[in-house]
């Protein structure tokens, strides 16, 4: 049983794997009173004055306490993570890498206008909103109640977030960032006149992805 579960947990992509174990290991340890919320979430005056630089970070792997909000933020971040990596971003471990980074780093920006703490939830908007744009065929069934097009989900989820007495701040700034980099990298460069201006930095794919052997050759049809 338990060499079952390891592999199981092997066969996720390793983007996906490490972000949601970071996310659940963060919350267990808050849960078990090892750290506190109040050393996680985003304060640029702590990050820039007392230097706890790990709150540009920590500020993502928090949901909130163990509860509902905690196993739906959860369970859309697997899934929509592991689509997207399984999907458009297989065998491009850099690049996601890079929609991770270029994400984290313009939600970070943003969120020094804004009174958002915690940054994960919005990241998790980003990343269904990536996913919804690059599946605009596919549909949504939400708990067997609604049924829509997978790009108006990030939009039914701000609905939710508003039903439950919820700001939706958190939830445009997820969609906001999201459709930046949507725009970006499949909109701007297919334009008369446009470019790339998303490009992997040469390290990451040093780093994550894996050389061609020179020595392959494709199966012949």
């Amino acid at each position: 049983m338990a060499l079952s579960l390891a592999h199981e947990y092997l066969q996720i992509p390793v983007v996906t794997r490490a972000y949601t174990t970071a996310c659940v290991l963060t919350t267990a340890a808050v849960h078990l009173e090892v750290i506190t919320p109040f050393q996680l979430y985003f304060k640029p005056d702590l990050i820039i004055r007392r230097c706890q630089i790990w709150r540009l970070i920590t500020s993502f792997l928090f949901f909130g306490s163990l509860g509902f909000s905690f196993l739906f933020n959860i369970s859309f971040l697997y899934r929509y993570c592991r689509l997207l990596e399984d999907g458009c971003f297989r065998g491009r471990t850099a690049d996601f890498v890079f929609l991770f980074l270029f994400g984290g780093v313009l939600m970070t920006l943003l969120g020094l206008f804004s009174d958002v703490f915690l940054l994960g939830q919005a990241f998790v908007v980003m990343l269904v909103y990536v996913w919804s744009r690059r599946n605009p065929l596919v549909t949504i069934d939400l708990f067997g109640l609604l049924f829509f097009r997978a790009p108006f989900l990030p939009f039914v989820l701000a609905g939710f977030s508003l039903l439950l007495g919820n700001s939706v701040v958190v939830d445009l700034l997820g969609i906001s960032v999201g459709h930046v980099y949507y725009f970006l990298e499949d909109v701007f460069p297919n334009q008369p006149g446009g470019r790339k201006l998303l490009t992997t930095p040469e390290l990451l794919r040093t780093l994550f992805d894996r050389p061609e052997d020179p020595d392959h050759r494709p199966p012949q049809d």
